[in-house]
C-alpha cells in the first residue's frame, strides 16, 4: 500500500503509488506509524532534488522531516512550495531573483530574506482557521490570458495546468491533453500570486514529460 506523501495543487498529501519527480517537505508531519498528523510544522515549504551527494534516505524515519513527494515541480509551486536552498541551489537563487525582480526587491546582498518570501507564501496558499486541520487551500482570482505558462488554476476540484495557450488536467501520474480555453474566463488561481509574478518575471517552472 503505497504511504501518504503524494502533494497535489491543491497542497493536499494523498496516498498514490505513481511516482514523483521532485520531493520535499514542511518538516516533520508523521508519527511513529508513518500517519500524517498535521498537514505542516513550518512556513518553509520546500521542493528538493531526488537524489542529491548521494544522499540515501529511509520514509518517514522517527524525529525525521517527512519526505513529499510532487509530480513536477509546477505541481509543487502550485501547492505552494518553493525550491531549496540545499540541494536546489542555482534553482532556488532563480528563484529569490525573479521574486525580487517581480515585487521589487534588491539584488546582492540585501536581496529578500527567504523567510519574508515564506511568510507571503504561507498567507497566500491557505485560508484562515485556528486549528491547522481546518485550513484550505487558498485561491485567487484571475483572468486566464494574463496568467503565465507553467501556473495552475482550479475547476472545481481539479486541477489544471496552463501552458502554450491551452489548459491541461492534473492527475498523480501525468497531465491529460490540451484543452482549448477562453483567456478571458475568469479563474480560481492555485498557484500563489507571489509565485505566479516569479514565473512572469522569468522563471519558468519546470513540467512533467507527459506535456
Amino acid at each position: 500500500m503505497p504511504k501518504r506523501n503524494r502533494v497535489t495543487p491543491f497542497g493536499a498529501i494523498i496516498a498514490n503509488p505513481a511516482r514523483g519527480t521532485f520531493t520535499g517537505n514542511r518538516g516533520i508531519l508523521h508519527n511513529e506509524r508513518q500517519e500524517i498528523v498535521v498537514p505542516y510544522r513550518s512556513k518553509a515549504w520546500i521542493i528538493c532534488a531526488l537524489e542529491f551527494n548521494g544522499w540515501h534516505r529511509e520514509i518517514m524515519q522517527p524525529g525525521s522531516w517527512t519526505e513529499l513527494f510532487f509530480l513536477d515541480e509546477a505541481t509543487a509551486l502550485a501547492a505552494g512550495h518553493r525550491p531549496c536552498f540545499m540541494c536546489q541551489r542555482e534553482r532556488a537563487e532563480q528563484f529569490r531573483a525573479a521574486w525580487g525582480r517581480a515585487h521589487g526587491a534588491p539584488a546582492g546582498p540585501n536581496r529578500r530574506k527567504l523567510s519574508e518570501i515564506d511568510a507571503v507564501l504561507h498567507e497566500q496558499r491557505l485560508t484562515d482557521a485556528y486549528y491547522l486541520w481546518d485550513k484550505r487551500k487558498r485561491t485567487h482570482p484571475a483572468t486566464l490570458g494574463d496568467l503565465p505558462d507553467g501556473v495552475m488554476v482550479a475547476q472545481g476540484d481539479k486541477a489544471m495546468l496552463w501552458w502554450d495557450g491551452a489548459l491541461r488536467e492534473w492527475a498523480p501520474a501525468g497531465y491529460g491533453p490540451p484543452q482549448p480555453a477562453d483567456p478571458q474566463a475568469a479563474v480560481a488561481l492555485l498557484t500563489p500570486p507571489g509565485t505566479v509574478a516569479a514565473i512572469a518575471a522569468g522563471f519558468r517552472p519546470g513540467v512533467h514529460e507527459s506535456v
